[in-house]
């Protein structure tokens, strides 16, 4: 879960030390005071052991009174500062324990419902540039981040991913145990954003082998992988080193199409590609008459077919329109109202 803080371990170490010290600081204590204590066995004086002995057993609250503070003002010493050190020494290990048994129950009760609640949610496999770049992208377009889990091998990445609000569990993607944990079986999208095509490939079959349904979107470097990726069961695959060299080229052949296919790619100001459903409207309209977006394509029946298919001369009910349109950031900055400018001093009097 998005939740940082010392672990367990951690917390039983240093509370354990804590507690030495406040052993070895007892021992001490009635160590350079020993001719003010007795043994009642009969030894010769109390050394080093017998004020680490006492020490332990006054600590522990056991006492079994063999040895015990004779002159009054060790008496003193054991009222006003063994006392408080025994008492502060079993807050420690009773609280140790007590926190121990209680992160842990909680931890596993908001995993439990945690697992329970995931139903329709994604999936990321890898949480590098890429995958940081899809989940923003994912926020951007309304999807919920606490129905979004990352898979990720790298310390840094899983902090990456807890600081921006998400859900991670560190782990190999292409393992069948690592992606039970993230609820693949339930999951409703897959997105695979991992440095190697090989682990891609393998991380799809794992993925398609325990959810037939989702729909797996892979990021690979080499085109001549998309062909494997896509018998593997990949949805949608895109070939990211082709697609920066491409935009690359046309950006240095014909910079003002580079800019606006950027301007498509990004998300949050300019022009953006959504997906919508027609409206009522709409229906029986051809998708050049459609007002306000520039139509793409139209997703009909599950199946894309671009702008000018004749198949798609008029709009249906049920029909998705993949649409170019204005960024809705865009369109708010312009509906706020906009600051008058006061008159100068020089406009007073006219």
């Amino acid at each position: 879960m998005p939740e940082r803080g010392t672990s367990p371990a951690r917390a039983l170490l240093i509370r354990a030390g804590l507690a030495g010290l406040l052993l070895v600081f007892s021992t001490l204590l009635v160590y350079f005071d020993r001719d003010a204590y007795i043994d009642q066995t009969g030894g010769d004086g109390v050394d080093l052991v017998d004020a680490l002995y006492y020490s332990t057993v006054t600590m522990s609250t056991t006492g079994y009174g063999d040895i015990a503070p004779l002159l009054p003002h060790a008496r003193i010493i054991n009222a006003l500062v063994v006392t408080p050190l025994r008492v502060l020494f079993l807050v420690l290990l009773v609280g140790t324990a007590i926190e121990v048994l209680a992160t842990e129950g909680r931890r596993i009760f908001i995993d439990a419902r945690w697992r329970k609640r995931m139903r329709n949610h994604v999936v990321l496999v890898g949480y590098g540039t890429k995958g940081r770049a899809a989940a923003a992208t994912m926020r951007r377009n309304g999807i919920a981040m606490e129905k979004v889990v990352v898979i990720d091998g790298n310390a840094t990445a899983l902090q990456d991913a807890n600081n921006d609000g998400l859900a991670s569990i560190k782990g190999d993607g292409t393992r069948r145990d690592i992606l039970r944990r993230a609820e693949i079986s339930r999951a409703r999208e897959v997105i695979i954003t991992l440095d190697r095509d090989d682990s891609a490939i393998l991380a799809t079959l794992t993925v398609r082998q325990l959810n037939p349904s989702a729909h797996v979107v892979v990021a690979v470097r080499e085109h001549e992988n998309v062909s494997l990726l896509r018998q593997s069961g990949a949805d949608s695959v895109v070939t990211s080193s082709d697609a920066v060299g491409r935009l690359l080229g046309l950006s240095a052949v014909n910079p003002s199409v580079g800019t606006v296919i950027e301007d498509l790619l990004s998300s949050g100001e300019g022009l953006e590609i959504a997906e919508r459903q027609v409206t009522a409207e709409e229906v029986g309209l051809a998708p050049a008459e459609v007002s306000d977006v520039r139509v793409l394509a139209v997703v009909r029946n599950q199946t894309l077919r671009r702008y000018y298919d004749p198949s798609v001369a008029q709009l249906e009910t049920g029909d998705r329109l993949v649409v170019v349109r204005r960024s809705s950031s865009d369109i708010v900055t312009d509906s706020l109202p906009k600051e008058r400018s006061k008159p100068s001093s020089d406009d007073a009097g006219w």
